[in-house]
C-alpha cells in the first residue's frame, strides 16, 4: 500500500508538472502574438524586418534600410536590456544609421511599459538556429583585450569603456555596456559566421583572420563591457 501511494503521488506530480510546462509554453506564444500585435500597430516593420533570413543582397540592398533587422532578436539581444531600452531608448550607434558622416538623432520612439513588455516578449520569440547556447561566459579574458584593442581594428570602430573613460572609433555600434544587452553566444557566433546575419556589411569577416579560440576570447572580453 505504502509503495503504491508513493507511485500515484510521483505520477500525479508528474502530470502536474508537464501541465505546468505547457501551460507556461502556451502563456509565453501568447504573449508572443500580443506583443507582436503591439509591434505592428507602432508600425516597427517600417523600419525593422522580423522575418529571417537575411534579405540584404548588395550594398543598395544594405542602404535601403531604415533600421537594423530584427529577425534574430531573440539570440541576440538580453531581455531585461531590451524591455527597459524599448521605454527609454538611447542610441546604440554615435552616427546615424547607415551613414558615416551624419550624427545619431537618438529619435527612437518611445513605448509604454505595457507595449514594451509586449514587444519585447515578441522579439526575444525571434531566434537564430546559428547561435548556440552556453558557449561564451563572460568575464575578464587578457587575450581578448589583446585582440581587440591590439591584434585587430575592433577599437577603431567601436566605442568602449575601460578605467572609467570611453575609447574607440564611431563607425559601428557603440559596445559600451555590451555585456547587459548583447547575448555573449551571439557575439561568438557572430564573429564566426556574420554573413548568416549580415551578408553586406561594412564589419571585417575575420574567419581565416582570427583563430576559433581567439574569437572564443574576444566574445568573452566583449561580454564582460558593463
Amino acid at each position: 500500500m505504502v509503495k503504491r501511494s508513493k507511485v500515484a503521488r510521483i505520477l500525479a506530480l508528474s502530470v502536474m508538472a508537464t501541465a505546468l510546462i505547457g501551460f507556461n509554453a502556451s502563456e509565453s506564444r501568447a504573449d508572443a502574438a500580443t506583443g507582436k500585435k503591439a509591434f505592428d500597430s507602432k508600425k516597427c516593420g517600417g523600419c525593422h524586418y522580423t522575418t529571417g533570413p537575411a534579405r540584404e543582397k548588395t550594398i543598395a540592398d544594405q542602404l535601403k534600410k531604415k533600421g537594423p533587422e530584427l529577425w534574430y532578436a531573440g539570440s541576440k539581444f538580453q531581455k531585461e536590456w531590451l524591455g527597459a531600452w524599448l521605454q527609454n531608448p538611447k542610441p546604440i550607434r554615435p552616427l546615424a544609421y547607415n551613414s558615416l558622416t551624419k550624427k545619431n538623432p537618438g529619435n527612437h520612439p518611445k513605448l509604454a511599459a505595457g507595449d514594451a513588455a509586449g514587444v519585447t516578449d515578441y522579439l526575444m520569440s525571434l531566434t537564430s538556429k546559428d547561435v548556440a547556447a552556453g558557449v561564451i561566459k563572460a568575464k575578464k579574458n587578457l587575450k581578448g583585450k589583446l585582440v581587440f584593442t591590439k591584434k585587430m581594428p575592433c577599437s577603431g570602430c567601436h566605442q568602449y569603456e575601460m578605467r572609467k573613460k570611453v575609447k574607440g572609433g564611431l563607425s559601428g555600434p557603440s559596445l559600451v555596456g555590451a555585456g547587459k544587452r548583447l547575448n555573449p553566444d551571439w557575439i561568438y557566433a557572430y564573429l564566426k559566421a556574420p554573413k548568416a546575419f549580415k551578408p553586406v556589411k561594412m564589419m571585417p569577416v575575420f574567419t581565416g583572420i582570427l583563430s576559433d579560440k581567439q574569437m572564443k576570447d574576444v566574445s568573452t572580453f566583449v561580454a564582460n563591457f558593463k
